[in-house]
């Protein structure tokens, strides 16, 4: 399959491996992984906090970005649950607030193939042992996008479960939010820091080596708040776990999504 790589801003910013990892995934099992450097911002941020109006032109981008690929591609993966979530659930609900059917139309062509990395591996690639190896312990905490928007479900956990060399803890209060939610971490900080102190309190309870996450950002929140703590676990994202082998395992970085040296 021709599949194009959609990195998401934080990716690109803070996490790149994440973005790395899911390319050497897809070529790995045999797929050609394309770019556009013309794609930015899907517009989740504004979305997020009601700017509807703002969020326009930037949901225009997108899709005057991915719609002309759409017939050279099979599929636009994003290693994110909550922009995925975006593109899927809220770029035709920002057009339709700016009543501009023509951008719900073509957003909606570009939606229908927008899928979360655990998305394209079991529903489109029809796979779940990826060949991974990966000799630690984790827990996995389902984040509120993927979990409540693409109801992603099991497939995270399918995944991991298959990848060799690895124990999957339970994460106590796993459903609950690690409090970040874009600028209601900036605007509840408070609120935020509670919800967070508690998922990093699960998190450490559950005895795992790593928190494995489909989002950079929630595990951003998450490993900021282990680091501040001194607390031993540290954040992964789902596709550093399945790019890494045997011959090319996955080498943690002390500064990684939140996490400081």
């Amino acid at each position: 399959m021709r599949i194009s790589l959609m990195t998401t801003c934080l990716v690109d910013v803070m996490a790149p491996d994440v973005a790395a990892s899911t390319v050497r995934l897809l070529e790995r099992l045999g797929h050609e992984v394309v770019y556009d450097p013309r794609q930015t911002c899907c517009g989740q941020m504004h979305t997020n906090t009601g700017y509807y109006r703002e969020a326009a032109p930037v949901v225009r981008s997108f899709v005057d970005t991915f719609e002309p690929q759409l017939d050279r591609i099979d599929a636009i993966v994003m290693p994110s649950g909550s922009c995925a979530g975006c593109v899927r659930e809220q770029h035709a609900l920002v057009a339709r607030h700016e009543d501009d059917a023509e951008l719900e139309e073509r957003a909606g062509h570009v939606a229908a193939k927008t899928y979360e990395l655990s998305e394209l591996l079991v529903d489109v690639l029809k796979v779940t042992d990826v060949g991974a190896y990966f000799p630690h312990t984790v827990t996995y905490h389902p984040t509120c996008h993927s979990m409540r928007f693409l109801k992603v479900g099991p497939r995270p956990l399918k995944l991991l479960r298959a990848v060799e060399g690895i124990e999957v803890v339970n994460l106590p209060s796993s459903d609950t939010c690690c409090g970040f939610g874009g600028t209601f971490s900036v605007k509840n900080d408070a609120t935020s820091d509670a919800m967070v102190t508690d998922k990093a309190a699960n998190v450490v309870a559950s005895g795992a080596d790593y928190v494995v996450a489909g989002d950079a950002s929630c595990l951003m929140n998450i490993g900021g708040k282990l680091s501040r703590t001194g607390a031993r676990p540290r954040p992964i994202h789902l596709a550093q776990i399945l790019a890494s082998t045997k011959e090319e395992p996955f080498v943690p970085s002390d500064v990684m999504m939140g996490r400081a040296s």
